[in-house]
Parts: structure tokens; C-alpha cells; sequence
């Protein structure tokens, strides 16, 4: 090795002085030309240390999902585990930031186990799992935007990997450092503890037996559960580990920076630059503000203030005209998009294509506000539906999408800022239709506007089913004067009661990870009111009662 004064280097590695050389002083081959350079050595991937915290995280996720996913029959059990993964995923992560994002998936993700546990479906299962990516990407510090969690839910993979060699690099190397018996200041401790509490148990004959007890009852449980393990439950555990230990040490997270990405920024404002298209933009903002105009005040011609005349065709108007609306909205929504690109956004004449934009912008949310009278007049028509409700959340999304483009095109944002925060708005809008209680809402409006004499929306009760959150709320329409529509809600609350027996029967083997608090109330109160309905104990009258319901119904429908 050279030592030169005042250039000390650090002493090389036995072995490998010669290939030092080799690197620093290359000589000629035979035929005068330099020899090829040896490849670098990869750099290993900095990997936290692994903490007693960890395994324990894994396995805890690993039997709770078995419990849930594998074994488990229903929606209690998902609200358990979404309630309980942001407990074991912080306990399980190497290095945790809880931030505000951190706190506000948390807080999302235990009123979606609230809402699973009274009325669960698969659509709160599959944004569960997603708010747990999300909640994974907020503990390495990434802003959980929808397109960064594709990408960081399909890295779990590849980081299960990594993380799954290192663990085994790890234990490796265990026995030749002193860190391999620090195990024992845990086991020797609670091996102390075992063997005094085993001694006083059996010095008492009656704890003796009690203990006794629960532990054939335990071990019966265990046994059980080991005679139906099978090659499949293996694979199972396997892929939860993995992709638990995808998301408590994910590649993204030691990739890419926790701060926003540079896409995030402003447009940088440099020297006034006149872009060739600024006329084709400036005839277009023109024509469709003009064209906007005369629509407009034809739609409120048309449907605004009028009382309607037999005939008038509600679909045709109020539902698909509605939803054309929303595709217009949506179309304007694109082309402001594209009209005030970083390009546009450097014109010296930005100010006049703003102007217009403001123009068109109001009569957009003009026009936002025909839709929501247009959908009015559907519901009015013949009451509430799930659909309805689904169209007002979509063009909820649309017109707060519409005011993403305002802001970006008054903050000269990048169309990258725009399109993170149009897919955040779709993701927050499905979340907070999963959470909605629809049935509730819709029989609920239903029930209101038949009791108060307008019939219409008796059709919703019998083309639409019903869940436990909404068939209670038919009970004051046994009271109807209406006589058909009377005995045929009593038919229908005869037929859900004894449903009702049957399914909770049925969740009762399948056991705590079916139940749902909203079917328990339900059956309840069916249960309460059940001498409403005795007189349709025979199935054949009581479905000729429900015929003849349906079809004096339908023709509002």
C-alpha cells in the first residue's frame, strides 16, 4: 500500500491489495490495449436493523388475517383487522414517521371498521386494503397520492423479498457477534416466570382445576385448528408475511424522497414566451361561451320552475340528460386542462385567456347546478335510489375536479399537481360512498313522501332490494291508507323476518367474524314487531299479496 506524507489512506482488507493495484494502475495487454476494468462491487441496500418489535408484528398479522381472510366468514372480522393494522404496522416498522397523514389514515380507517361492523360489504374490504397501503406509505414519509400507492403496492413484492433475505442474513450472522444471545434477556425471564407460576398453580387444587380447564378448552381450540390446516392455509401465511414485510420495509420508502416531487411544483416562470396556439384557444374559450350561453338559458326555459304535464319524460330528461350533462362538465373540465398548459401558462397574453376561462368557469357551475336540479326532478318523480345517490357523489367529484383546474390555472400549476389531486378526489368520493348508509337514506325518503300522499315512490320498495340498514324503516307504512301498498310492505316484513331467523342461525355457526350489528338490530326488531305480520305465516298468500303489490307498484316505475 503507498503512504505518502499527508495523504494517509485506510489499510486495505487482507486479500485484495493486488486487485487495488490492479483498479488504480491498469497495465497493457498483449496486443497494447488496456486491460478490461473489473466490475464494481454492488453496493448493498441500506436495510434498518431488525428489532424484537418486528417478528412479533408479522406473526400477530399473520394469525390475524388466517382468523380473518382464510378462516373467517364475514365482514366483523375485516373491521378487526383494518382497525387493528396501523397498531401492528407501526409496532413492526423499523423506522416510523407519524405524521399528519399518518393520523388522518388512521382516523379513515377506523370509521370504515365502525361502518363494517354495523353494515359491511366488499366494496369497504377493498378500500380497507387500500387506506393499509396508504397508511404503509405514510410511515416511510410518502404522501399517499392514488398512482405513488400503485406503484408502492406493487413494490411490496420485490421489498418482501429484500426484506425476507435480510432476515435471513441476519440470523446468520447471530451466532458470531455477541447481539446472538441477547435473546436470552428475554426468555430466561419469562422461562423464570413459567416454571414459579406453573409451582403455585399447582399448589392450589382449585386454581389447579380451573387452569386446568381453560386449557383443555384451549388446546381443543389449537387442535382443531391445526387438524384443518392444510397445504393451502401454508401458502397463505407465507404470501401475508411477505407482503407484511413488503409494506414495514418497502424499497419506495428508501428510493425516493419523503418531500413533494419536483412535478409538484409551480411552472417556473422564466421569459415571456408566445405560444402558436394562443388564437385556436382564444376561438374556443369564445365559441363555447357564447355556446354555453344559449344552452343555459334554454335549460332553464325548459325544466326550471315548471310543474310538469302527464307524459313528461323524466328518464329521458332528468336521468340521462343528467348524466350527459356530467360528461359536458366533465369535457370542460379536460379542455381547460389541456388550454392552460406550463406552455400557455408562459404566454405574455395569459391574462385574456384567463379572463374567458373565468366566464366559462361560472357558467360550468351553472350548469353544475342544472344537474343537481335535473337529478331533483328524478327524485321527486318517483323517489329515492342507490343509483341516485351515486350520481350525486359523480358529479360532486366532477365539480370539485372543475375547481382543481381553477386552481391550478390561477396558481400556474403543473398538469401533474392536477392530475394527483383529480385521482385523490375519485378516492375520497368512493371512501365516502362506502361509508354512506344508502338504505337508510333511500327508504327513509321513500317512506316520508308516500306518507305524506305522493305514491311514486312506492315502486323503489319493490323493484330495489333492501338491507338491514333500511327495512325497519317500512314500518310506518302499515299504516298507509293506501291498502295495497299496506298489506304488501306486512308481506315483505314477514317474509325479511323469517330471512332474518335463518341468516342469524347461519352467522351463528359461521361464528364472530360474520357479524353485523345492523342484521342483530334487524332481527330485533322484527322480532318486536312480529305480531304485525302473523297473519302471512303461509308462504303462498303471503308471496300473492307481495305479486300483487309489486305490480300496482310498477306502474310508476
Amino acid at each position: 500500500m503507498d503512504e505518502k506524507q499527508g495523504d494517509p489512506r485506510p489499510e486495505e482488507p487482507a486479500g485484495e491489495p493486488v486487485l487495488a493495484s490492479v483498479v488504480a494502475e491498469p497495465t497493457a495487454t498483449a496486443g497494447g490495449r488496456p486491460p478490461i476494468p473489473p466490475l464494481p462491487r454492488k453496493k448493498e441496500e441500506h436495510q434498518p436493523p431488525v428489532s424484537w418489535r418486528e417478528p412479533i408484528a408479522l406473526l400477530a398479522l399473520a394469525v390475524l388475517c388466517d382468523l380473518i381472510m382464510y378462516r373467517g366468514n364475514g365482514f366483523a372480522g375485516y373491521a378487526v383487522l383494518f382497525a387493528t393494522a396501523p397498531a401492528l404496522l407501526w409496532l413492526g416498522s423499523p423506522r416510523p414517521r407519524l405524521g399528519r397523514d399518518f393520523w388522518l389514515v388512521v382516523a379513515m380507517l377506523l370509521v370504515l371498521a365502525v361502518k363494517m361492523v354495523w353494515c359491511g360489504s366488499w366494496l369497504l374490504v377493498g378500500v380497507g386494503f387500500a387506506l393499509v397501503v396508504a397508511l404503509a406509505m405514510t410511515m416511510v414519509g410518502q404522501h399517499p397520492y392514488v398512482l405513488a400507492a400503485v406503484v408502492f403496492a406493487s413494490q411490496t413484492i420485490r421489498a418482501g423479498c429484500d426484506g425476507l433475505n435480510y432476515y435471513g442474513r441476519r440470523l446468520a450472522q447471530r451466532h458470531t457477534s455477541a447481539a446472538g444471545v441477547r435473546w436470552l434477556n428475554v426468555v430466561l425471564p419469562l422461562t423464570a416466570f413459567l416454571l414459579f407460576s406453573i409451582i403455585f398453580i399447582v399448589a392450589n387444587p382449585d386454581v389447579l382445576k380451573n387452569v386446568s380447564e381453560q386449557l383443555q378448552i384451549a388446546f381443543g381450540h389449537v387442535r382443531d385448528w391445526l387438524l384443518h390446516f392444510s397445504i393451502w392455509e401454508v401458502i397463505f401465511w407465507i404470501g401475508v408475511l411477505w407482503i407484511g414485510v413488503g409494506l414495514m420495509r418497502p424499497v419506495a420508502g428508501r428510493l425516493l424522497p419523503s418531500d413533494e416531487p419536483p412535478a409538484d411544483e409551480q411552472v417556473a416562470v422564466g421569459e415571456p414566451s408566445p405560444t402558436p396556439l394562443y388564437a385556436a384557444y382564444r376561438n374556443t374559450l369564445a365559441v363555447v361561451i357564447i355556446l354555453f350561453a344559449v344552452y343555459l338559458v334554454f335549460e332553464f326555459n325548459t325544466l326550471w320552475f315548471h310543474t310538469f304535464k302527464e307524459g313528461f319524460y323524466y328518464s329521458g330528461y332528468a336521468h340521462n340528460g343528467a348524466a350527459w350533462l356530467t360528461v359536458a362538465l366533465g369535457l370542460a373540465t379536460v379542455i381547460l386542462s389541456l388550454v392552460f398548459s406550463e406552455r400557455t401558462l408562459q404566454d405574455p397574453r395569459l391574462g385574456q385567456l384567463r379572463c374567458l376561462a373565468w366566464i366559462w368557469s361560472l357558467q360550468n357551475f351553472v350548469l353544475a347546478a342544472a344537474v343537481y336540479n335535473r337529478l331533483g326532478i328524478y327524485i321527486g318523480f318517483n323517489g329515492m335510489t342507490r343509483m341516485r345517490i351515486v350520481g350525486i357523489f359523480g358529479m360532486s367529484a366532477v365539480v370539485v375536479g372543475f375547481i382543481l383546474v381553477l386552481w391550478k390555472i390561477a396558481h400556474n400549476r403543473t398538469f401533474a399537481w392536477l392530475l394527483r389531486r383529480h385521482l385523490l378526489t375519485v378516492a375520497v368520493a368512493v371512501y365516502l360512498f362506502a361509508l354512506t348508509p344508502l338504505d337508510t337514506i333511500v327508504v327513509s325518503y321513500n317512506v316520508r313522501q308516500i306518507l305524506a300522499g305522493d305514491l311514486n315512490p312506492s315502486v323503489q320498495i319493490t323493484e330495489h332490494p333492501i338491507n338491514s340498514e333500511g327495512i325497519l324503516l317500512l314500518e310506518p307504512l302499515l299504516e298507509c291508507k293506501d291498502p295495497i301498498i299496506c298489506e304488501g310492505v306486512r308481506a315483505m316484513l314477514a317474509q325479511r323476518d323469517q330471512q332474518a331467523e335463518a341468516l342469524a342461525k347461519g352467522r351463528e355457526e359461521l361464528g364472530w367474524t360474520a357479524y353485523q350489528m345492523a342484521d342483530d338490530l334487524a332481527l330485533k326488531g322484527l322480532r318486536a314487531g312480529r305480531a304485525q305480520w302473523d297473519t302471512f305465516k303461509d308462504p303462498a298468500q303471503r308471496q300473492k299479496t307481495y305479486d300483487a303489490f309489486k305490480e300496482y307498484a310498477y306502474q310508476w316505475y
